[in-house]
């Protein structure tokens, strides 16, 4: 197993749980790289979804969806309302992927084209230059179960997967286990972080708290999603009242 010393393209991310729209321009005017609006847990409709998009436009915020299922609609939703990118659960086979893949792509694919939604400009971009730029939306993929970790080598080279993400929490659970640092999700956890390095594709993970960061470079992390706007917001209560 091969590891990489913690790498200056470094990129960090947080959760969005709640929708409100000025959390994400807060995040926006903090500097952080990106950040993830949660669909699949927590309650976002697509009218709340529009607002946070806006809201991270309006401040140069990467904002990807991590849409609550692979179903047509759920894609199409999010990429039409402009989503930098998807974070898509439990992606457990070749067949998954390249499935997902098709219903984010136009040009041998299924999504269907409207030049009238917020990602083609209203109308403004023209259909090739809409097409190009749907085409190329950030797909990374998240390996959360055991079937997902032995299929993650073929997910990687899938084309138009962007990235690999490890759920270390669900994958526990794959595994019969309630801890995400046993030694068998630490192990399932690199050999996937690898496995997405050396298919020049982006590792991807999610943390608890900064202080891990270090500790997941060195397997090969480089794209990081660090707690969310809760988890901020309660230690931030926390240090007040201590």
């Amino acid at each position: 197993m091969s590891t990489h010393s913690e790498s200056t393209s470094r990129q960090i991310g947080t959760f969005v749980k709640t929708g409100a729209p000025q959390i994400v321009e807060i995040l926006g005017g903090a500097g952080l790289h990106f950040a993830v609006i949660d669909a699949e847990h927590a309650p976002f409709d697509r009218s709340t979804l529009d607002v946070m998009i806006i809201a991270a436009r309006s401040v140069n915020l990467p904002l990807f969806v991590r849409i609550p299922d692979m179903s047509a609609s759920a894609i199409q939703s999010a990429l039409d309302l402009g989503a930098s990118g998807l974070l898509v659960p439990h992606v457990d086979s070749v067949e998954q992927a390249q499935t997902l893949v098709a219903r984010t792509r136009f040009i041998d694919g299924e999504r269907g084209f409207s030049s009238s939604p917020r990602f083609a400009g209203y109308g403004a971009m023209g259909m090739k230059k809409a097409v190009a730029a749907g085409n190329g939306v950030a797909i990374m993929c998240q390996i959360e179960s055991r079937e997902g970790c032995a299929a993650a080598q073929g997910i990687a080279n899938v084309d138009g997967v962007s990235g690999l993400f490890v759920g270390r929490a669900d994958l526990a659970l794959s595994f019969g286990l309630t801890d995400a640092r046993a030694p068998e999700v630490i192990e399932a956890t690199m050999e996937v972080l690898d496995i997405a390095r050396r298919a020049d594709k982006t590792p991807g993970i999610a943390l608890g708290d900064v202080s891990e960061c270090g500790e997941f470079a060195k397997m090969g992390a480089a794209w990081f999603v660090i707690g969310s706007d809760q988890s901020l917001l309660r230690k931030g209560a926390l240090a007040l009242m201590a």
